[in-house]
């Protein structure tokens, strides 16, 4: 008997290679904090407010320089940069940034809307060390190596904007901005704001008020 085999299956040496794809998706950070730079007033606040509510964010608190998620949220990092980036604003990542732009929010929210004119019970260092959680020389260190300036230079520069605001749209006396702004005196409020601008508060109101005839006139 004669057994026959059949033809054995040609069997192919090639690999079936399957082409990788390459998928990028949005980068998303979870947190329930952002911190947000250039978010220096009331009006900065309420264009951040809408920014991130149009992109569906829950907010449960929102004050200068940062916002605090009603919970941890999956946040598309790249899509929030954007929306704000556009309205001149940027989320910051670098735990020193973050520190850097509370130490200025606190600063600015104390020189430009504190509307106790009273004494503070607590001068900035203070409520810098109790708001930052860090002792005032680390604050006071860190500041001047990522900004090249002082705190104290900075709190300077905070204030005459103040006094700036103050001398233009409202009728006080030197006296009285000294009283306001807690200076020892209006003398040394004087001495502060020239070593800023180059003027006394005098000479600027002056300039002030010698624009406000000149416009008059056309």
């Amino acid at each position: 008997m004669n057994i026959g085999f059949a033809p054995a299956k040609k069997t192919s040496n090639k690999l079936t290679v399957k082409k990788a794809r390459l998928i990028i998706r949005p980068y998303k950070m979870k947190t329930d904090k952002l911190y947000i730079k250039n978010m220096v007033c009331d009006r900065c606040v309420k264009v951040v407010q809408e920014e991130l509510e149009k992109l569906g964010y829950r907010i449960k608190s929102i004050e200068l320089g940062k916002v605090e998620l009603i919970e941890p949220h999956q946040i598309n990092k790249n899509e929030l940069e954007h929306s704000l980036a556009k309205e001149g604003f940027e989320l910051l990542d670098d735990s020193n940034s973050r520190m850097i732009n509370e130490i200025k929010s606190i600063i600015i929210n104390q020189v430009h809307y504190n509307e106790d004119s009273n004494p503070p019970q607590e001068n900035l260092s203070q409520i810098l060390e109790k708001e930052i959680g860090r002792d005032y020389s680390y604050i006071s260190n860190l500041f001047s190596t990522i900004e090249g300036r002082t705190i104290e230079k900075f709190i300077i520069q905070q204030k005459v904007e103040k006094v700036k605001e103050l001398l233009k749209y409202r009728e006080l006396t030197i006296n009285e901005i000294a009283f306001e702004l807690n200076y020892s005196s209006p003398q040394y409020l004087s001495n502060q704001f020239k070593q800023i601008t180059e003027l006394r508060p005098s000479q600027f109101r002056n300039m002030l008020e010698s624009g406000r005839k000149q416009l008059d006139k056309v």
